[in-house]
């Protein structure tokens, strides 16, 4: 179960941990899973390879037929209320990673351990129309004689010649409710009773909302010390308390 390459979760929030040193870590927590497994793709079916999962849960009456005859194959899960897929790579690799999966086994989050870091994909929050200030960062414009554009977008053109505006051009317009990725976040802690996952950083999107977790190939690297280095370091006298 463990060649799955990333999760679904919900953001529950932020707060901190202890790091064993006595530094305190801001961190996000995240409900990853459990996910029921709810079809298995594969090449000569479907021609690719992923895994299809569920998470969290709907009432049965606000689930559309056609889902939950999709789900009659499942082995009998509840209807969830997001449905996601997680490609596997292509050729015998894929097929034998997908064969380790049948509809109806459950994803925890435990699938995370050992991994040193993760990305988060979320949608950011939503924030309607906004002006120049708050959706670009510009700057203000001046207040004294006789200054009329505070934070109004001034001039949109560079000069009479052009006789449209350039793409691109920042102006005001809708502001957030976009898919963001944050990448390389530091996995902390792993709650495995209530499959909780504690990554260093924030994650875009709002409390409780869906977010999806992937796996890195990053290595966490092991600081090597010399011989001469540590030697040093235990004969120096320790501070008065």
């Amino acid at each position: 179960m463990s060649t799955l390459p990333g999760l679904l979760a919900k953001k529950l929030g932020m707060t901190q941990v202890f790091r064993e040193d006595g530094n305190a870590v801001p961190v996000t927590v995240l409900q990853a899973g459990p996910c029921p497994v709810l079809q298995i793709k594969t090449v000569k079916t479907d021609g690719y390879n992923a895994v299809q999962v569920g998470f969290d849960s709907r009432k049965k009456q606000n689930t559309s037929k056609a889902i939950l005859g999709h789900l009659k194959h499942s082995g009998g899960v509840n209807p969830p209320r997001y449905i996601r897929e997680f490609r596997l790579p292509d050729g015998e690799a894929g097929l034998t990673e997908a064969s380790a999966f049948k509809p109806g086994d459950e994803v925890k989050v435990d699938i995370f351990e050992g991994v040193y870091k993760v990305s988060v994909t979320g949608v950011t929050k939503g924030r309607g129309f906004s002006g120049m200030v708050r959706r670009w960062n510009k700057h203000r414009g001046p207040e004294s004689h006789g200054g009329m554009l505070v934070r109004g977008p001034g001039s949109v053109a560079s000069d009479t010649r052009l006789t449209h505006i350039r793409p691109n051009k920042h102006m005001p317009g809708h502001y957030g409710c976009e898919s963001v990725s944050v990448e390389n976040l530091e996995v902390i802690k792993i709650d495995k009773n209530r499959n909780l996952l504690f990554v260093k950083g924030a994650v875009p999107g709002h409390k409780d909302g869906l977010v999806t977790i992937y796996k890195t190939g990053l290595v966490k690297k092991i600081q090597v010390v010399s011989a001469k280095a540590k030697k040093k370091t235990e004969s120096r006298p320790s501070a008065k308390k």
